[in-house]
């Protein structure tokens, strides 16, 4: 069984500050480091680390940056169809804050160039039983690979992030879409324009906007930060994941962490025998959604993207103490 990321690679560059800076303002910076990171760097290493087999197609540059996060990759086990391309590998630059919040600043480099897929990209995508993309890489590429997947019978899982306006193709080929809150209203306005969704989203809202997109045929599953993740399907009431308490330190990676845990569950269904051209049902999303969550929370009392990604070892023996 077999899961294939299409998404971005960067080289995470941050800066540890006491308060993350307002307009016109320098602060100085407690500590700095780089590390592997972006989108679908992330969730791939997420996705391997908890257990499943995982390929990652994507795009780097001919640098320095390409080759450490080569280095990381091999180290987590992930199989590579990447393109070395005549562009600088993607970077980020994120500023931590005490509290472990965050900004991010991406620069999308050689992620900009991973359009058409190719022969044996393709195979992979047919061949695969998830795949999971994001929104970090040419929405043209997204929407093809989607479509792909959608056509071999491939289980499709969209973390719709950073949020942008989407084509109703894209959705047709979606059996999930992971979203945060603020997320999922954004998303929710572009397919409904004028719906009543406040600008100042809560968790309470959670449930109405998450009817409001499964009503487009999809899943959805809406993360609330340390309340959980909200779990829903077509037809069906939502569920509530409730969020495990700790003590954050830095969240930089957690929604990453989240999605690939939440995939290589879903792969694992798949291993023990669910068909994988069905869409996962309910009850299945709130147990991958409870594993994905325990992923995360190990995730936020480490520093760093990459580096923070628990194993399947972890993830296991965590959810035995709670």
């Amino acid at each position: 069984m077999s899961v294939v990321v299409v998404g971005s690679a960067n080289l995470d560059l941050v800066y540890r500050v006491e308060r993350i800076p307002g307009p016109g303002e320098t602060v100085l910076a407690t500590g700095y480091e780089s590390n592997p990171g972006g989108k679908g760097n992330n969730q791939v290493v997420a996705v391997a680390r908890a257990g499943a087999s995982a390929t990652f197609v994507a795009a780097l540059g001919r640098d320095s940056a390409a080759d450490e996060i080569v280095a990381s990759l091999d180290a987590s086990g992930v199989t590579q169809l990447l393109r070395r391309v005549n562009a600088p590998t993607g970077t980020a630059l994120i500023t931590v804050d005490q509290s472990g919040e965050n900004t991010i600043v991406v620069n999308s480099g050689a992620n900009a160039r991973l359009r058409d897929l190719d022969e044996g990209e393709l195979a992979a995508i047919v061949q695969a039983d998830l795949i999971l993309l994001q929104l970090e890489t040419p929405l043209e590429t997204v929407v093809e690979a989607a479509v792909v997947a959608r056509e071999a019978g491939t289980t499709v899982v969209l973390n719709a992030a950073p949020i942008q306006s989407l084509p109703t193709e894209l959705f047709d080929s979606v059996d999930l879409v992971i979203v945060n809150e603020h997320e999922a209203a954004q998303l929710a306005r572009g397919v409904h324009p004028g719906i009543e969704i406040p600008e100042t989203v809560h968790t309470a809202d959670a449930a109405h906007i998450a009817d409001v997109l499964t009503g487009l045929g999809v899943a959805v599953i809406i993360t609330l930060g340390a309340e959980g993740a909200l779990v829903s399907v077509p037809g069906e009431p939502a569920a509530h994941v409730p969020g495990i308490r700790v003590k954050a330190v830095d969240t930089t990676g957690a929604g990453d962490t989240f999605c690939g845990g939440l995939v290589a569950a879903l792969d694992a269904r798949v291993s023990h025998g669910a068909d994988r051209r069905s869409r996962p049902e309910l009850d299945t999303l709130v147990r991958a959604a409870e594993f994905a969550t325990a992923a995360a929370a190990l995730s936020v009392q480490r520093v760093g993207a990459v580096p923070s990604i628990p194993t399947l070892t972890e993830i296991k023996a965590f959810r035995s103490t709670r």
